[in-house]
């Protein structure tokens, strides 16, 4: 027999050796046979008022138990719609309390899984949102009020990664673009005149937009900056070769010629 059979026996049996000590007590001290029914009747009554409360107790126990498990269903079934999973197969051959255990763990995982992927999707959004800014591009398009797939993660990750690489691409034309457009307009002696130039120069290189307009814009500044420079050099070429020829036809002594050329 199995231990909760044996304690079930030695329970009844307890209940009977009680009731023949009460049986025996009652008869010391000589309590009418009517007397004896009538106290019987109220253990009786207590024993059963006990067991009856204990009985309700466990019953509701159980209760409790299907109804969790009726609850766990249904918001595994929802879980499983949320995040695009294959429903849950029920285990029908396990006891009440192991199948309300497994489908409350299984509960706890899939809510873990939908808080990291709505949690992964915010952190893309804010890094998307920060990159468009900067690059002047539309957002990734995505529903915001679903829980995302793994695919669809996978694919923001990789438009992020994508735009994350072209921003620094951007950023290295621009520095570079920047740092030979300073250079000619030293050289040129030209001070920025226009809203791009002063951007260009004078603005926190984070703080500018890296649009392809505004890239393609830094490009044709430098160009005409460096053709003004091209023209410039042409001329003093042309003017220097003219100065040359008038210091043949005039003689000018090589000593004067040194001490201009300094200049």
């Amino acid at each position: 027999a199995v231990p909760s059979e044996v304690l079930a026996a030695e329970a009844v049996s307890c209940l009977n050796r009680a009731m023949a000590t009460l049986r025996g007590i009652w008869e010391d001290i000589g309590i009418p046979e009517e007397q004896r029914l009538e106290r019987t009747d109220v253990v009786k009554e207590h024993i059963k008022s006990l067991l009856n409360m204990m009985i309700a107790e466990e019953e509701s126990l159980k209760e409790r138990l299907l109804k969790s498990i009726d609850l766990c269903q249904k918001e595994l079934k929802t879980l499983c719609e949320e995040l695009q999973l294959d429903p849950v197969e029920a285990e029908e051959e396990s006891t009440i309390l192991q199948r309300e255990k497994n489908l409350r763990t299984r509960v706890e995982v899939m809510l873990k899984q939908k808080r990291e992927r709505k949690q992964e999707l915010k952190t893309l959004q804010e890094q998307d949102r920060d990159l468009c800014d900067i690059l002047c591009t539309t957002p990734f398009s995505i529903d915001s009020n679903v829980v995302p797939s793994l695919e669809d993660l996978d694919r923001y990750r990789r438009h992020v990664a994508s735009l994350t690489a072209e921003k620094e691409q951007r950023r290295e034309e621009f520095v570079s673009s920047k740092r030979q457009i300073i250079l000619l307009m030293e050289e040129l002696d030209h001070t920025p005149d226009t809203s791009f130039e002063r951007d260009v120069v004078c603005e926190d290189e984070e703080a500018f937009c890296l649009s392809q307009d505004n890239i393609a814009a830094l490009h044709n500044l430098q160009q005409q900056l460096e053709a003004r420079r091209s023209l410039n050099e042409a001329l003093c070429a042309e003017l220097r070769s003219r100065i040359a020829a008038l210091w043949e036809r005039l003689q000018v002594p090589a000593e004067e010629r040194e001490s201009f050329a300094v200049h």
